[in-house]
């Protein structure tokens, strides 16, 4: 994002980070036309990925790893009938694994949640339970067709 790393600007409170989210989902759309996008990030890129991709129709899927359910609104993610997919740290320390349960039992269908047995927010020991969770989602067993 913005401001992170030897990213250029600074943090937008979310605004500007759903405008290079959106722009980001343009790009890949123009250079990869009718293949389905995904939405995925970590914890606050969560936020943006799955809220942006919920609102945009060339979204197929949305994922999230160390979901904030408590951090931001997450309206628009709950209410969407795209397929979201969470995973998340049993022991995460930052977004409570109960309140990530509140969020899923509130979503709209259809929906997963893995939890890794033991992780705190960052997975730290566990990213390789993290990387299978992804596998097992990118086996396209889950995955809607893409548009033609």
């Amino acid at each position: 994002f913005r401001g992170v790393g030897v990213s250029d600007g600074a943090f937008a409170e979310g605004v500007g980070e759903l405008d290079d989210f959106r722009a980001a989902l343009d790009f890949m759309a123009t250079r990869y036309p009718g293949t389905a996008l995904w939405a995925a990030g970590v914890s606050f890129g969560s936020w943006v990925a799955m809220t942006a991709g919920a609102r945009d129709d060339r979204v197929t899927t949305l994922i999230s790893i160390a979901l904030p359910s408590k951090l931001f609104d997450f309206s628009t993610v709950k209410e969407s009938t795209k397929p979201k997919y969470l995973i998340h740290g049993e022991r995460d320390e930052l977004c409570p694994l109960r309140d990530v349960w509140e969020f899923y039992g509130g979503a709209a269908e259809p929906k997963e949640l893995v939890v890794i047995d033991g992780a705190d927010h960052l997975f730290d020991g566990h990213l390789s339970e993290v990387a299978d969770a992804i596998e097992d989602l990118l086996s396209h067993r889950h995955l809607p067709a893409p548009r033609s």
